[in-house]
C-alpha cells in the first residue's frame, strides 16, 4: 500500500484551488436569455409592420452616440442591487439633470452615482462634453447619491443644486458664477439626512421664491454597516461602505415605526430655509421617490400630487398659499398602488393639463413575457398588504383633465400602459406640436431584459408605441446586456446562490437596463434628443436626426421671473400659430425624480411664424406677446 502524507494530499489541494482561481472567469448571464432575447426581433418587425398605419410623422430615427458625445461617466450600484441582489429600494437611486451651469447657453449634465463621484459634464457646444466636476466641486464620492435637481434657489440668474443621499446628509451647492459651486447646506437648512429621494423645487406661497418639496421613502436598511467594492468591467474597482437593506423592505408601509414623513421647506431669502410641513398642514407618510407640482383646480396656485410606491398616491390642494387641504380620493379616486414616475402636461391641446403616472411596483407581484406587457398586473396579494381600500390601479395611470378639477383615468383607452417603468420625460419628438413622452423602463439582473418605450403622440387621440421604428429600441450593437459582478465560486463567494454546483471564476451578466432621462436639444439643432442614467452602467446619448430628415418648425422659450422666482418655474406659456393653441407648465420635472433647467420646446408641426406668446407667471401676472414672430428661435421673456 502506498501512503501519501497530509501535508502533500494539502498542497496538492491548494495548489488545485489556486490554478482554478487564477484561470479567467468564466462568463455566466443570469438569466441566460438575457444575451440574445429570443423576442426582440419578432417585436421589433410587428411594429415596423404598422407603420403605414401612423397619421403622424415617424420617419426619423435616435441613434446612441455616447462615443462621440466623450461622455465617460459610468453608474455604479451597491451590492444589494447588484452581486447580493435582494428586494430594497436601493435600486431606485439614479437621478440626471440638465441646466447651463456656466451661462454659456448650453446645457450642461449632472448624472447621479450610487458609489463613487457624482459627475458634472459640461456642454461644449458641438454635440460633446468634457469632465467639469473637479472643477465645479459637486462630486460628492462618499454618500450613496439618489437624485439631483437644479433650481435657482437665490433668484441670482443661475442654477443651484441640490442633491439627495441615503441617510449621510443632502447637500444644496450653491453657483457663484461660472459653474463653480459652495456647498451650504448646513447654513441653508436642507442637509436632512434621511431616507430622501425627489427634490421638488416651487414657490406655493408666490412670493417669488422658490421653496422645496423633499420626497422621504421611508426606513429600508439596517445599521449593519458593510464594507464593500464595486466591479464593472473596464472601470477601476471602487472602495466604499454602504448600509445593508432589509430582507423585508417591500413590507415597510406595514410597520408605522419606519415611516418617514416628506418635508416642505419654506425659502425665507438668502438660501435659507426653514420647515414648515406641519404648520401648511402638509403631513405625507406615504413610501414616496417623487411627487409633481400641478395647479390641479386651475385656480393659480400650486397643488402637490404625491407619489406612493406601495400604496395610494396622494393629493393636496392648495389653499391661496396659507395651507393645504388633503383631497386624495375626492379628486384620484383611484391611484396606482406602486407609483414611480410622474409627469404633468398637455397631451391633446385643449389647454388643461393632464397627469401621467408610472406604476413600477405592481409589476414586481408577477413575471410576464412579452406579450402581456401592454396589460395592467394581475396581483394576488391581499388588502392585509396591499393597505388601499380597494382603490388601487395595478399598473400606468393616465388622467385627462376634464376642467374644473374633474380627472378621468384612460390609459388602457389610449395605450400608456407599459411593464417595469420607472421615469418618464416628455417631449415632441416629431415637432407636430403634441408631447411625446419617453418611458426608461427595466428591472437588470436578475431579471430579463426589459424595453425602453417611445410613444408617439397620435394627435391627441392616444400614443403609439415607436421605439423600434424610432431607433430607441434595440440599442446600440443590439446590447441587452453586460457584465454585472464577479464571482469567486472556490473561494470567498462559495457560498452565493450562483455558486452552487459550480467551481471556479465567473464574471456574471445582467440586464441593461435605464432608469431615469432627460429630454433637450443637447446639439441646438432645432430637435429634442435623449440623455438617460442608466443602472451599473454608461448612460445613453440618443441624438435624433429629425432635423436632417424633415423640414421642422420651433420655438423655445425661456422665462426670467421679476416679481415670480427667477426661473419662472411654475409658469404656463401658450403659444397661437398655425391656427392651432399650444400650452406647457415649465415645471422642470424630467424621468425619474429630477429637476431641471432649460427652455420650454414647442413643436409649431407646418406654422412657420407664431401669432402670439401668453405667459401665465407663478405670481399671478398675464403677459402676453403678439407676432408675428419668426418660428425656429430661442425667445426670453421678461416678466414685467
Amino acid at each position: 500500500m502506498k501512503y501519501v502524507s497530509i501535508w502533500t494530499v494539502t498542497l496538492l489541494v491548494v495548489t488545485t484551488l489556486k490554478a482554478a482561481s487564477s484561470q479567467e472567469p468564466q462568463m455566466l448571464a443570469e438569466p441566460p436569455e438575457i444575451i440574445d432575447p429570443p423576442w426582440i426581433e419578432s417585436r421589433r418587425q410587428a411594429q415596423l409592420a404598422i407603420i403605414d398605419q401612423f397619421d403622424v410623422f415617424c420617419h426619423f430615427k435616435f441613434s446612441d452616440q455616447i462615443a462621440r458625445s466623450g461622455i465617460h461617466f459610468y453608474n455604479k450600484v451597491v451590492d444589494d442591487s447588484g452581486k447580493y441582489w435582494q428586494p430594497v429600494h436601493y435600486d431606485h437611486g439614479n437621478g440626471v439633470a440638465v441646466a447651463d451651469v456656466n451661462g454659456d447657453g448650453l446645457y450642461d449634465i449632472y448624472f447621479i452615482n450610487q458609489v463613487g463621484s457624482n459627475q458634472l459634464w459640461k456642454n461644449k457646444g458641438d454635440g460633446t462634453f468634457e469632465d467639469g466636476t473637479a472643477a465645479a466641486g459637486v462630486g460628492l464620492a462618499e454618500p450613496i447619491g439618489v437624485t439631483a435637481s437644479f433650481a435657482d434657489t437665490d433668484n441670482d440668474g443661475d442654477p443651484d443644486l441640490y442633491v439627495t443621499t441615503i441617510r449621510e446628509g443632502n447637500h444644496l451647492f450653491e453657483n457663484r458664477g461660472e459653474g463653480r459651486f459652495e456647498d451650504i447646506s448646513g447654513s441653508s437648512g436642507l442637509d436632512y439626512k434621511g431616507y430622501s429621494s425627489g427634490a421638488i423645487f416651487f414657490d406655493y406661497d408666490r412670493d417669488g421664491l422658490l421653496d422645496l418639496f423633499l420626497a422621504n421613502v421611508g426606513t429600508y436598511t439596517s445599521d449593519v454597516l458593510m464594507p464593500s467594492s464595486h466591479y464593472a468591467a473596464g472601470q477601476e474597482r471602487e472602495e466604499y461602505n454602504y448600509y445593508v437593506g432589509l430582507s423585508d423592505a417591500f413590507s415597510g408601509h406595514l410597520f408605522p415605526e419606519r415611516f418617514e414623513r416628506s418635508l416642505l421647506f419654506r425659502n425665507l431669502g438668502n438660501n435659507r430655509f426653514v420647515d414648515v410641513t406641519t404648520e401648511v398642514k402638509l403631513e405625507d407618510t406615504s413610501w414616496t421617490g417623487d411627487a409633481t407640482p400641478i395647479d390641479a383646480n386651475e385656480d393659480g396656485w400650486i397643488d402637490l400630487y404625491v407619489l406612493n410606491m406601495q400604496g395610494n398616491d396622494q393629493y393636496y390642494e392648495n389653499v391661496r398659499g396659507q395651507y393645504f387641504v388633503k383631497k386624495s380620493r375626492e379628486v384620484f379616486p383611484k391611484t396606482p398602488w406602486g407609483s414611480m414616475g410622474v409627469k404633468v402636461f398637455d397631451y391633446n391641446n385643449d389647454g388643461h393639463m393632464d397627469l401621467y403616472v408610472t406604476d413600477m411596483h405592481s409589476d414586481m407581484t408577477e413575471n410576464i413575457g412579452p406579450e402581456r406587457e401592454k396589460l395592467k398586473a394581475d396581483v394576488k396579494q391581499d388588502e392585509e398588504f396591499l393597505l388601499s381600500g380597494g382603490n388601487s390601479i395595478f399598473g400606468n395611470a393616465f388622467y385627462r383633465n376634464a376642467g374644473n378639477g374633474r380627472f378621468e383615468e384612460i390609459s388602457d383607452q389610449i395605450g400608456a400602459e407599459n411593464y417595469w417603468p420607472w421615469g418618464l420625460s416628455v417631449g415632441d419628438f416629431n415637432a407636430d406640436g403634441y408631447e411625446d413622452v419617453f418611458v426608461t423602463a427595466s428591472m437588470n439582473s436578475p431579471w430579463r431584459y426589459g424595453i425602453n418605450s417611445l410613444l408617439l403622440n397620435n394627435k391627441g387621440m392616444g400614443f403609439l408605441d415607436s421605439e423600434f421604428i424610432l431607433g430607441i429600441e434595440p440599442r446600440r450593437d443590439g446590447r441587452t446586456a453586460q457584465p454585472w459582478f464577479e464571482l469567486d465560486c472556490l473561494n470567498e463567494d462559495r457560498h452565493h446562490n450562483l455558486c452552487k454546483d459550480r467551481k471556479g471564476r465567473f464574471v456574471v451578466w445582467g440586464a441593461l437596463g435605464s432608469r431615469s432621462s432627460v429630454i433637450f436639444d443637447l446639439d441646438n439643432d432645432g430637435d429634442l434628443d435623449i440623455v438617460t442614467n442608466d443602472f451599473n452602467s454608461e448612460p445613453m446619448v440618443l441624438i435624433s436626426d429629425l432635423s436632417a430628415r424633415n423640414d421642422i418648425h420651433f420655438l423655445k422659450v425661456r422665462l426670467i421671473g421679476t416679481q415670480s422666482n427667477r426661473g419662472g418655474l411654475g409658469g404656463v406659456v401658450v403659444v397661437k400659430a398655425g391656427g392651432q393653441t399650444y400650452s406647457k407648465v415649465h415645471d422642470g420635472k424630467s424621468g425619474y425624480l429630477s429637476q431641471s433647467l432649460y427652455p420650454l420646446y414647442f413643436g409649431l408641426s407646418d406654422a412657420a411664424t407664431i401669432e402670439q406668446i401668453e405667459v401665465r407667471w407663478p405670481s399671478g401676472r398675464i403677459q402676453t406677446m403678439s407676432g408675428p414672430i419668426a418660428a425656429n428661435v430661442l425667445i426670453e421673456v421678461r416678466e414685467q
